[in-house]
């Protein structure tokens, strides 16, 4: 900010002074100087002296140097970004999606070729032919197993004294001893 002011005071400086060559832009600031000198130089021809009758930059009018027009830059807005990104991604789901429908397409077509296949396999098996006749020259006679038999026990009905419920015992024997 010093640096800045700094280098504003020297160019008021200079021109002022008439240092400046190369003004450009500031023709129009060094009519305005002459104009103030005019003045100036009759102010103090009056009599007149502005600060010991040096001039002073503050009281010369000249113009600040004029900025030139910003040029704009091409803006890359997020949307623009997001908006090729998202054609991107819709045209690989768009390509995923017909790769699908072709393979279930092939699919169909070589299960379809394969039913066909299943279906003249079997109208070639199902032919209805006769049956071969049995052989009777060997008759079957069944054989007596060779294991021995089960031998058969007794259901249990009765309940082991340790399985009873308690309180059925109690009132089993309630029951019994007062009679």
């Amino acid at each position: 900010m010093l640096v800045k002011t700094r280098q504003k005071e020297k160019k008021i400086r200079d021109v002022s002074e008439g240092k400046v060559e190369n003004l450009g832009e500031m023709e129009p600031l060094k009519e305005a100087r002459n104009r103030v000198e005019g003045s100036s130089s009759s102010d103090n021809s009056n009599g007149r002296t502005s600060g010991g009758g040096r001039r002073s930059p503050t009281n010369c009018l000249i113009k600040p140097p004029v900025k030139k027009n910003t040029i704009p830059i091409d803006l890359k807005l997020h949307n623009d970004i997001r908006a090729v990104e998202r054609a991107r991604f819709a045209h690989q789901v768009a390509e995923k999606r017909r790769l699908i429908k072709q393979y279930k397409m092939e699919r169909e077509r070589q299960q379809k070729l394969e039913e066909q296949e299943e279906i003249k396999r079997l109208r070639k098996e199902l032919i209805p032919k006769a049956q071969l006749m049995p052989y009777f020259d060997r008759p079957f006679v069944p054989r007596r197993s060779e294991k021995q038999p089960t031998v058969p026990r007794e259901p249990k009905f009765c309940i082991p004294r340790h399985k009873t419920i308690r309180c059925c015992r109690m009132s089993c024997n309630d029951m019994s001893g007062p009679s």
